[in-house]
C-alpha cells in the first residue's frame, strides 16, 4: 500500500511542480514579460488558503477520502489544460482567473495526500514513512523542473503544460485506491463518527443547516490547533515567510538562466538541481533517523520523540489538556532545529545564486539552497505529525500548506517585477526573508 501511496504521490507531485514553471515559461513565451507571467504563477497559488481549510474539513470527514484527492487531481489537470487552452486568446485578467480558480485545489496536491499517510503506514511506519513522503516532494521537484526544461526546449511551454496534467491524470488511480477509514468518517468538532450512506434526498434541511454549521465550526477548529500550539503556530508562521523567499527563487530561475545562457529553459534546470541536492540530503537525513537496533532501544531519537507526542497527543486530546510534547529528553526539538538550520542554508544558496556571474557558479548556489530546502520540508512534516491531534489532522496539513502555498503567491507577484527590474535584488529580497524565517523558527521556551 505504501508503494501505491508513494507512485500516486510522485506522479502528482511532479505534475504540481511541473505546472508551475511550465505556466511561467509559456507566459514569458507569450507575452514576453516576467511580470504577467509572475502573476500567472501567483493567480494559480494565491487561493490555496480558501481551498485549504475546507478541503481538509471534508477530507476528515470522509470514510472514502481518496475519492476526494481523485476529484481534486482531475479537476486540477482540467484547469491547467483551460488556462493552455485561453492564453494568449482572451483578455489576460481572465486566464488569471482561472488560475485562482484551479489553485483551490492545490493543497489537496500536497498537505491532502500526506494527511493520508497514517492510514496508510500505521503508527509503527509512520516515521520512515513521514521521511520516504517528503523524499517525494524531492523527488518531484527534481523531475519536474528538468522535464519542463526538456520537454519545452522541444516543444515549448504549452507541451510542459500538456505533460503536467497528464501526470496529474496518471496518479488518479493511486488516489481514487487510498485506504478509506473503514466506513467511518471523523467529524473533528465532536470526535464521533459519521457513517455514510445518507442520500441527499433523505436529509431534512435543518439537518442540511446544521450540516454547514458543523463545516464552519470544523473549519475553525483546524485554525485554532495551528494557533493555540506554539509549535505548530512557530513552523507554519516560519514555513510561510520561507516560502515566500521561495517564490522568488522560482520566479528569478528562468530569468537568471536566460541572463546567463540566453536560454530560460536553463532556469528550470537550476531548480531540478536544487531538488536533486535537497533529495540527496534527505537520503542522508533518513538514514540517520532509521529504527535503531534493540540494543539501542532505550535511547529515543526524534522519529520516536515525535511518535511519541503523538500517540500523547491523541489520548488526552478529548480532556482538554495541555500536552508536552514529549518532555525535554534528548531530541524533543529535533526537527525544530533541523527546520531552522535548513531555512538558513536555503537563503546562503539564495545568496550565491544572487552573485553568480557565470552559469556553472548558478548550479552551486541551487545545489546549496537545496541543501536546506530538502530536510526543512522534512522536518516541517515531522512537527506537524508530532504536534497535530489525530482527528483534525488533514485540516492541519491543509490548512497550514494552503497558508503556506498562499505566501508562495504573494512572494511570486513581488518576483516578477523585481525580477524584471534586476534578478539579483529578487534573489537577494528571498534570502532576506529565508534570514527572517530562521529567527522565527528557533525554537524558545516550550512548545505547547
Amino acid at each position: 500500500m505504501l508503494f501505491r501511496y508513494m507512485t500516486g504521490a510522485v506522479a502528482a507531485r511532479t505534475g504540481d511542480e511541473m505546472s508551475g514553471p511550465a505556466l511561467l515559461v509559456m507566459g514569458l513565451a507569450v507575452t514576453g514579460s516576467p511580470v504577467p507571467a509572475s502573476w500567472l504563477l501567483a493567480g494559480l497559488t494565491v487561493s490555496a488558503a480558501a481551498g485549504g481549510p475546507l478541503l481538509g474539513v471534508l477530507l476528515d470527514r470522509s470514510a472514502r477520502p481518496g475519492r476526494l484527492l481523485a476529484s481534486c487531481l482531475l479537476g486540477y489537470a482540467g484547469g491547467l489544460l483551460l488556462i493552455l487552452a485561453l492564453l494568449g486568446r482572451v483578455p489576460d485578467a481572465v486566464v488569471i482567473g482561472l488560475a485562482v480558480v484551479t489553485g483551490l485545489l492545490g493543497p489537496a496536491l500536497t498537505g491532502g495526500w500526506t494527511a493520508q499517510l497514517p492510514l496508510v503506514a500505521g503508527p509503527g511506519r509512520l516515521g520512515r514513512a513521514t521521511a520516504l513522503d517528503s523524499m517525494s516532494y524531492n523527488v518531484a521537484g527534481l523531475a519536474g523542473p528538468a522535464l519542463v526544461g526538456a520537454v519545452a526546449a522541444f516543444g515549448g511551454g504549452g507541451a510542459a503544460v500538456l505533460v503536467s496534467a497528464g501526470l496529474l491524470i496518471a496518479a488518479l488511480p493511486a488516489a481514487y485506491g487510498l485506504p478509506s477509514r473503514g466506513g467511518l468518517a471523523v467529524r473533528a468538532g465532536t470526535g464521533h463518527g459519521v457513517r455514510g450512506g445518507v442520500g441527499r434526498g433523505e436529509l431534512p434541511a435543518r439537518v442540511v443547516r446544521a450540516k454547514v454549521g458543523m463545516v464552519g465550526a470544523e473549519m475553525r477548529a483546524g485554525v485554532s490547533a495551528i494557533v493555540r500550539n506554539v509549535a505548530l503556530r512557530r513552523a507554519t508562521v516560519g514555513s510561510m515567510v520561507s516560502c515566500c523567499g521561495l517564490a522568488m527563487l522560482v520566479v528569478s530561475a528562468p530569468v537568471l538562466g536566460e541572463r546567463l545562457t540566453g536560454q530560460s529553459g536553463h532556469g528550470a534546470l537550476l531548480l531540478a538541481v536544487t531538488a536533486a541536492a535537497g533529495l540527496t540530503a534527505n537520503a542522508v537525513l533518513a538514514a540517520l533517523t532509521r529504527p535503531r537496533s534493540p540494543a539501542r532501544a532505550d535511547a529515543p531519537g526524534p522519529w520516536d520523540v515525535a511518535e511519541q507526542a503523538g500517540d500523547l497527543a491523541e489520548q488526552t486530546e478529548h480532556s482538554g489538556n495541555r500536552v508536552e510534547q514529549a518532555g525535554n529528553g534528548p531530541g524533543a526539538r529535533f526537527w525544530d532545529v533541523v527546520q531552522a538550520a535548513g531555512t538558513a542554508v536555503l537563503g546562503v544558496g539564495m545568496v550565491v545564486l544572487a552573485v553568480s556571474g557565470t552559469f556553472w557558479v548558478a548550479v552551486v548556489g541551487a545545489a546549496v539552497a537545496g541543501l536546506g530546502e530538502g530536510p526543512q520540508l522534512t522536518a516541517l512534516f515531522a512537527v506537524r505529525h508530532r504536534e497535530a491531534p489525530a482527528r483534525l489532522r488533514s485540516q492541519v496539513f491543509t490548512t497550514a500548506a494552503s497558508v503556506k502555498i498562499t505566501s508562495f503567491a504573494l512572494g511570486s507577484a513581488l518576483a516578477g517585477p523585481l525580477a524584471a527590474y534586476d534578478v539579483g535584488i529578487a534573489l537577494l529580497a528571498g534570502a532576506a526573508l529565508q534570514a527572517t524565517a530562521a529567527a522565527i523558527l528557533l525554537p524558545r521556551g516550550r512548545s505547547g
